[in-house]
Order: C-alpha cells, then structure tokens, then sequence
C-alpha cells in the first residue's frame, strides 16, 4: 500500500510539473527554419525545448498553451553573432588604447552587461565572444551571470584572454621603462602549452590566437607564430576538447594557420583564391567581420555615401567575392564592439552588399554559425531543439533589413521581447 501510494503521488507531482511548464504556440506568416522558408507553418515550444514545427494543421497544442501570432511576420531560429567583443565598444568613442589601460575590469563589465542585454533584444540569442581585450576574465564571468539568470544576454561561447606573440600586439609606444598590460595574453615556443592550457583551465570555450599582427611600429601586418607553435596551440587545446579559432588578415599568416589545423579564420583581409582554396579543401570557416572595417574607415574620416570608398575596402570587397566564388564556409560576426552592440545586423547587410545571397546570408547566421561552432541544438526551428526563436516583420530572406524589425526574441524558453 505504502508502495502504491508513493507511486501516486510521484505521478501528480509529475503530472503536476508538466502542467506548470509554459507552453506556446507560435505562428508567423512563414517560418525560416535555417535552411528553407515555409508558409502556414506553426512553432509549439514547452519549457525549454521545440516540441513541434511544422503545418499548423497537424500541431495540437495543449489547451493552456500560450498562442503568440504576428501578422506580416517571419518567425525563424535565434541569431548567432560570430565574432564579438563584449567588453569594447565603438573606438569613436573611446579609442581602444584607453579603454585597455584606464578602464578597471568592473567597470568594463559593468557596461558589458548592458551590452549583452542589447545583443539579445537585437536578436541574437548566442554569441561568440572573441577575447576580453585586455580585460583577464571577465568575459567568462559575464558568461556565468548571464547563465544563472543574474543578466539578460546571449548564450555566450568565451575566449578569455587570446594568445598574441611577444612583441606583436598592443597597446603600443609606451615607454620601454614601463610595464604596460597587454590586449592578450603572450607567449612564444614551449609555453604556449602552458598558456593554452591555463586559458582553457580558467574557463576560456575557444582558444583565440593572433597569427599576424602589427610588429613594433610597422604598421602592415605580418605573420607572428611559426606553423609548429601553431600546431603546439591547436593539439594542446585538441586534447582539452577545445577548437582554436585565429585571428589572420594576411594570406600567409592565414595558410600557416589552415596548416596548423584552426577551425576558422577571423578577418581575412589579403586572402586570395588560392588560400580560400585550402581553407575550403581543410574545411575552415571564414569569418569576414565586414563591419569592424566599415566602421573603422568612417571613424578615420571616409563620409560613406558621399566619398569613395577607400582602398581597404575596396580590397576587402575583392578578398569577399574570392571567398565566395571559392565556396568556402562564410559565416556571420562582425566585430561587434569595434560598433555598437545591438547593431549586429550591419554584418549582414554589409554581406549581402558585398555580393552574397540573402538568404545565404539568413543561413550563415543561423543554421552554418550553429553548425561550425558545435551547437548541436540551436540554429534550426525542428523538434528537438532548444527554443531559441525570433519574430520579425517582413521577410528577411527578401530584405536582409527586416531583421532589425524585431519583435519578439526566445531563448531558451523564456520571453525576453514581445511586441505588439
């Protein structure tokens, strides 16, 4: 008897449970699942998971569902932002130099938070944040207060610190007398393993290195680490179950680079056919950050409208159609702190200026981004995954501008936006 009732009543409790999780129906004009559109389609979330997507004909939701409808709307998975900075923001407002040196790391993370916040109400439910420049940690405690629910932001996948090679990186042109904090952390030769490992240890998701950089005052970038230091980076972080991911504008910095085995390439300024070439037989990704360009141009004077375009960028736009008539993997990041956060969707439309298809564009930064940076459950409106899903007016497969046109964000599970 004692038996049969605590059976019972683990069934109410149970039942009971299942009844307090929020449930939603949602519908949209079409539904962009991450690969294909689809018309007349229905999303049912419960708790944190898709339950089902697909004909709104063939979904019955449970009777205390929440049904969520936005007419003229396309509902599609969370956007992914692939290259990031939480800790920085626009250089025209604070140029990058002061905000390594003079800003402390509570008050860097402090505006962080807001950041953060701003991301995810543009959209973007994860985001890879590329290295705290010159902030230690903070990016992974960011991480963790946005995962225990202290702050609205992103699902975030960190980098810590970065790994620069001695000499290589900035702040510069200080006095040789003084001892002045690196943007990242430096290393050479042997110690890179110890780096790469303590970065990782520390909590670091990705580990982040600089295969070119500006050497002293020079001010072209040149390759730094050899490809075995390369190769020393990429085996260690391998054998912790971390990916390597490198900063590398120049093409020779970005081959040893694909040689030493990184999952992609940050930039890509001065890549040419022949490198997207071996990226694409090596499977690495490119990730083109057309926006941190743009916005630095503007910040150094162009007036874009009204003058030329200036010869980097004109250079990046060769270097972009190269990338895509190679058919290497193109993702989306822009790198966003060089511009304001929130303003994530610039990359996209700068994508779709530069020559590649909208709706390739909508799939790199969901469903491709997902893919390549190992989320096995996000990227994609299907059953089964986590409920990481957006609203916007319009149709951005036809207009990449609808996706500033938010009106309602999910992640996991829970309404951050809800417009109406």
């Amino acid at each position: 008897m004692k038996l049969t009732a605590t059976i019972l009543f683990l069934g109410l409790v149970l039942s009971s449970s299942a009844q307090n999780q929020t449930s939603y129906l949602l519908t949209a004009d079409r539904v962009f699942d991450g690969v294909a559109l689809h018309e007349g389609w229905a999303v049912l979330v419960e708790g944190n998971k898709i339950i089902a997507a697909g004909p709104k004909e063939k979904i019955t939701p449970p009777a205390h569902a929440v049904k969520i409808n936005y007419a003229n709307s396309t509902l599609l998975p969370g956007l992914i932002e692939g290259h990031s900075h939480m800790l920085l923001y626009p250089y025209n407002i604070t140029d990058w130099d002061t905000q390594v040196l003079k800003e402390s790391d509570s008050y860097r993370t402090a505006r962080a938070t807001m950041h953060a916040k701003n991301t995810l109400l543009a959209g973007f439910t994860t985001a890879r944040d590329l290295g705290s420049e010159g902030g230690g940690y903070s990016d992974i405690g960011l991480k963790r207060a946005i995962e225990e629910g202290i702050i609205p932001g992103p699902r975030l996948i960190v980098a810590g610190r970065a790994i620069v090679a001695t000499g290589s990186y900035g702040p510069k042109g200080y006095d040789d007398d003084m001892r002045i904090m690196m943007g990242a952390e430096e290393g050479d030769g042997n110690d890179l393993i110890r780096i790469t490992r303590g970065q990782i240890g520390k909590g670091a998701d990705v580990v982040k290195v600089y295969a070119d950089y500006r050497w002293g005052n020079n001010t072209s970038p040149m390759p730094t680490f050899s490809i075995d230091e390369l190769k020393l980076i990429v085996e260690t972080a391998r054998s912790c179950g971390s990916p390597v991911i490198a900063h590398a504008t120049t093409a020779e910095g970005m081959r040893r680079a694909i040689a030493a085995g990184v999952e992609t390439i940050e930039h890509g300024d001065d890549g040419t056919a022949e490198v997207f070439q071996l990226m694409r037989e090596k499977s690495v990704a490119l990730c083109p950050t057309l926006a941190a360009g743009d916005a630095v141009a503007q910040y150094k004077g162009w007036k874009k409208g009204s003058e030329p375009e200036p010869e980097k960028i004109k250079k990046k736009r060769e270097s972009f159609k190269a990338a895509l008539q190679s058919g290497v993997t193109i993702l989306a990041g822009g790198d966003v702190g060089v511009f304001t956060h929130g303003d994530n969707v610039r990359e996209l439309e700068l994508m779709v200026n530069y020559g590649m298809p909208v709706v390739d564009v909508v799939k790199s930064a969901t469903s491709i981004n997902a893919k390549t940076f190992h989320l096995d459950q996000l990227g994609m409106v299907k059953e089964g995954m986590l409920a990481d899903l957006i609203v916007v007016s319009g149709d951005p497969t036809k207009n990449i501008s609808d996706l500033r046109k938010i009106k309602f964000v999910m992640k996991d599970g829970t309404v951050y936006k809800n417009e109406k």
